[in-house]
């Protein structure tokens, strides 16, 4: 009879752990969700040089943070995507590009921290604005609401000149600074949820 209420102890004991670390999968999951933010750059008005838009103040509004994704949505006869150097984004010189995209709906990830300069290679279009320049926080995530930007059809790709861009995966940032990218948020999440799973291992060894 002992043994038996041991073995129904001991079973009780391991299904509450299974259910305590099902519960801290659910939680790691929708943190791992909540990680990173899509922004539309320029919201519904896009990239683009109709209506004045400005692009300083569009980011400004925003607070990023390593991992986040920004996405460029424009006419590709008339625009394309270039990231620069700080000295060419303040003179608008698109001769020397770091990185360039043109198919119209780009995703770019914010892969390091510290500012990631863009502009577009149209002549006289940085002149007149069409240009920014997004800052990567160095920790923390973010606190402004992400604008809903809607899932590229074709992805961006790197390119040393302009005209680049074709299918594939949302391009990596690349960080004009040579920054090096800050820890993301995973690997606490799974130091927490380790510590947790052994912290509930040995209330469950005490049931027994």
């Amino acid at each position: 009879m002992g043994g038996g209420a041991a073995a129904r102890r001991r079973g009780s004991a391991m299904a509450v752990a299974a259910v305590a670390v099902a519960a801290l999968v659910v939680m790691w999951v929708g943190t791992a969700a909540a990680a990173v933010a899509v922004y539309e750059v320029g919201d519904k008005t896009g990239w683009t040089i109709m209506g004045n838009p400005n692009y300083t103040a569009w980011a400004a509004s925003k607070r990023f943070h390593l991992g986040d994704t920004v996405v460029f949505t424009y006419n590709n006869q008339f625009h394309n995507v270039m990231a620069v150097s700080k000295a060419d984004y303040k003179n608008c010189n698109a001769s020397k590009p770091i990185a360039t995209w043109s198919t119209g709906n780009d995703s770019v990830v914010l892969n390091a921290t510290g500012h990631h300069y863009f502009l577009c290679g149209f002549p006289g279009h940085c002149g007149i604005g069409q240009k920014v320049d997004i800052r990567v926080a160095t920790s923390g995530h973010s606190s402004a609401a992400p604008s809903m930007a809607p899932a590229p059809a074709s992805g961006s790709s790197e390119a040393p000149a302009a005209g680049g861009g074709s299918s594939g995966r949302a391009a990596a940032a690349p960080s004009p600074h040579g920054n090096a990218a800050a820890p993301g948020v995973g690997c606490s999440v799974v130091m927490a949820i380790a510590v947790s799973m052994l912290s509930v291992a040995a209330a469950g060894l005490k049931l027994i």
